[in-house]
């Protein structure tokens, strides 16, 4: 999460779980979301450097990429485990 400092990197990641979670309708707990949220923010934006070339910038950009990597570990989690 870059140009974020760490308490500030897990409250945007904290929410960004949160949101995912109920975007995408799982039970998964407070640390899970934060830990997902931190997760996704990190393999979206990665995903974005190498697709695009370019990430989103600021706490809102981060918390919108951060979604988006949270939606998409809950997808392919539920996949490894068979769950709809």
């Amino acid at each position: 999460m870059t140009g974020l400092g760490w308490f500030a990197a897990i409250i945007v990641g904290g929410l960004a779980g949160w949101i995912a979670e109920k975007i995408m309708k799982s039970d998964m707990g407070l640390i899970m979301n934060i830990i997902l949220g931190i997760i996704g923010a990190i393999v979206a934006n990665f995903l974005l450097m190498t697709i695009v070339g370019a990430t989103l910038g600021g706490w809102i950009g981060q918390l919108v990429v951060g979604v988006i990597g949270a939606c998409l570990l809950i997808w392919v989690t539920r996949l490894v485990r068979g769950r709809s």
